[in-house]
């Protein structure tokens, strides 16, 4: 079984440093790929990186644990509503439900503003980082949610009030479901509390949650 880490929009590989350590005292091995590089030589937009992830995913032989951040948590449900028989489990941590289309449009504007240091340090340059963010405005998370049938884990930060209602819609559509609270943690779950999260993970996955 591969398990797969997946970080967030403002988030790279590293984000899950602290995950994959705790994981690995556990016994269990992860992986947790660069959204960012794999739109190297496509177009920044929401559409190609899932395609390119597809590919990453299907590059594996066997079922997927899957286990995603925000933008990561987009992604899992996708491709679980894709290729559900490559899916053993999913995680959901402060993954919306819906796209805020408001709160995208301004968080845009400042980018725009933002230097060019900021996105350098996650390993996407400004404009493209933008442009994903752009495509993502009107996707449709909540389509075809009942299609999903793989063992879920929705997760939360107690402190991530922005994505705490999403994460209870999440579990009420998903079914069979089991949802959790990251104590000490806003919507960085990985960051703010890795060690909790490890633990929840290690029990999910191991079948004890």
């Amino acid at each position: 079984m591969k398990h797969i880490l997946i970080h967030g929009l403002g988030q790279n590989k590293s984000s899950w440093k602290a995950v994959d350590y705790e994981l690995k005292r556990k016994g269990i091995e992860t992986t947790a790929p660069n959204l960012y590089s794999m739109l190297d030589h496509a177009e920044p937009d929401y559409i190609a990186l899932f395609n390119k992830f597809s590919d990453y995913c299907n590059a594996f032989e066997g079922k997927l644990n899957l286990c995603g951040l925000s933008l990561g948590g987009i992604l899992a449900i996708d491709y679980a509503k894709k290729f559900p028989d490559k899916v053993n489990a999913i995680i959901l941590i402060g993954t919306p439900y819906k796209i805020p289309k408001f709160l995208f449009h301004l968080q845009s504007v400042v980018f725009h503003f933002m230097p060019k240091a900021a996105f350098e340090k996650i390993g996407c340059p400004k404009k493209k980082f933008i442009t994903l963010v752009k495509s993502m405005a009107h996707l449709d998370i909540a389509e075809n949610l009942e299609k999903i049938h793989c063992r879920s884990l929705i997760l939360c930060g107690v402190k991530d009030n922005q994505n705490m209602e999403s994460a209870k819609r999440l579990h009420k559509t998903i079914k069979g479901s089991s949802f959790s609270t990251v104590s000490n943690s806003s919507h960085e779950v990985n960051v703010d509390n890795p060690k909790e999260l490890s633990n929840l993970i290690y029990d999910f996955w191991t079948g004890d949650l």
